[in-house]
């Protein structure tokens, strides 16, 4: 297999090694991001034999993700001291752990705490995942490499609700959770002995910048869960005002800091920044396309929540098929070029979407949210190959957390931004026109960047000799 061959002048593992470190970076990841989708649909289970309210039990998915948004910047900082082996490491441990503790929880308290403390274990492995790649794979396959990532992904958030009402269908909700655990011991053995070993950064470690960045993404995410929610204005604004002075303050540390957690100067990187704010931006056009079709397939078209997450299904599954051939194509050809097309395809397809009404049928929902899958597929791998390998080497475990972090923010803000949009009692429809707008605004992020990227192209085909 080409991922897996072995050339002279290659850096990374040797394809022998490679194999290994994969699968426990699959795993891994598999982990983290199945037990958020099957959790969703599992919330009025474990409310209802909690005995807690529907918006108790929310906190079940919120703390998860607000610890995870804190800790991306935090942990991908902490890698180049601890090394990323070790971090990763930490990370499948605790959320193993905490896994198992969850299971056995009897209570809402007790369960959000092992759900906290999956968050701090996601955000480990999470944080660094796109960096360890860069690690693993030669250079020549870092395109293919990352849509072997997207891959893992999408097939976790395809087999997520389908593989919880499986469960659910036979088995109580604690078996969400100890399923993780076997996968979890397996993964563990993989990591600590395939993982390459680094050796530590000298110096020091911004722990104010930490604490900074914690509280700017935590008070980010829950300014937007509120809006998203249509929580009393006030609630919503202090958290949000409480993210910008944070983010105020994180700018001016890491202006000064001696090592700083996140170095300002990646930002002056064209092809970098222009990638960072494409993902951002589309990651805001699927985010609102999720939450949006979801209260249209449930309020307007009567489906269940497991019908609805089988309409869902093609997206992931069109990204499973596309990202790995997009990734591969993006080492030989101009990965914006690629990314720029994928995104008008994304474009085509929530507008396709925008204009379902309830004589549409199942099959005009499937083919158009297929074709969002296909343009996010074709996007994505080439756009985390810009970010990623427009910098140094040295510099992957920071692009590693900033493209988690762009994730999670983007999402979020697309959740809060449909929350906000029915709030003013807009048709579920207007939501849709408005991540096209996101997206288009991504497409021209990315389309700004074609030249740039097409002399890197032409740099690196030279100095591999034209392979």
């Amino acid at each position: 297999m080409r991922l897996f061959e072995t050339r002279p002048g290659d850096d990374g593992l040797p394809g022998g090694e490679r194999a290994l470190a994969v699968l426990a970076l699959v795993t891994g990841t598999l982990m983290a991001v199945v037990d958020t989708t099957m959790i969703n649909l599992a919330l009025p289970t474990i409310a209802a034999d909690l005995d807690v309210s529907a918006s108790r039990s929310v906190w079940i998915t919120n703390v998860f993700q607000v610890v995870c948004a804190a800790f991306l910047l935090v942990f991908a900082g902490l890698s180049e001291l601890l090394t990323r082996r070790w971090l990763y490491l930490f990370g499948l441990a605790t959320f193993v752990i905490a896994a198992l503790g969850a299971a056995l929880s009897r209570n809402l308290e007790t369960l959000l705490v092992f759900r906290a403390l999956q968050g701090l274990g996601a955000a480990a492995t999470l944080s660094i995942g796109p960096s360890l790649y860069r690690a693993i794979f030669p250079s020549r396959l870092l395109g293919s490499a990352l849509g072997l990532s997207a891959l893992v992904v999408a097939g976790g958030y395809a087999a997520g609700p389908t593989l919880s009402g499986v469960i659910l269908s036979f088995a109580d909700w604690p078996w969400l959770f100890a399923l993780n655990v076997p996968l979890g011991v397996c993964s563990l053995w993989l990591a600590n002995r395939a993982l390459p070993r680094e050796t530590p950064r000298r110096g020091g470690f911004d722990s104010l910048g930490a604490l900074l960045s914690m509280l700017m993404l935590a008070s980010f995410f829950l300014a937007m869960d509120a809006v998203g929610h249509a929580a009393p204005v006030w609630q919503s604004a202090g958290w949000a005002v409480l993210a910008v002075i944070a983010g105020g303050l994180f700018i001016a540390r890491q202006r000064r800091a001696p090592y700083p957690l996140l170095p300002l100067s990646v930002f002056a990187e064209k092809r970098f920044t222009l990638a960072v704010s494409a993902s951002g931006l589309a990651f805001i056009g699927q985010g609102l396309a999720f939450v949006a079709l979801s209260f249209f397939y449930q309020e307007q078209m009567g489906f269940s929540p497991l019908e609805t997450a089988w309409l869902f299904t093609p997206w992931p599954l069109a990204i499973m098929v596309v990202g790995p051939l997009a990734g591969r194509l993006a080492d030989r050809v101009n990965p914006s070029v690629l990314s720029s097309t994928g995104l008008v395809l994304l474009i085509i397809g929530l507008m396709a979407l925008a204009l379902v009404d309830e004589s549409t049928g199942v099959a005009g929902s499937l083919w158009r949210t297929a074709l969002c899958g296909v343009g996010f597929g074709l996007f994505q791998p080439p756009n985390n190959r810009e970010m990623m390998g427009s910098l140094p080497p040295e510099r992957s475990a920071n692009v590693s957390g900033v493209m988690s972090t762009t994730r999670t923010v983007g999402q979020s803000l697309g959740v809060a931004l449909v929350g906000a949009t029915l709030a003013l009692g807009a048709a579920v429809q207007v939501t849709l026109w408005l991540g096209a707008a996101t997206t288009l605004l991504a497409l021209l992020a990315s389309l700004s960047r074609v030249s740039l990227a097409r002399r890197a192209l032409v740099a690196r085909r030279a100095s591999s000799g034209g392979q």
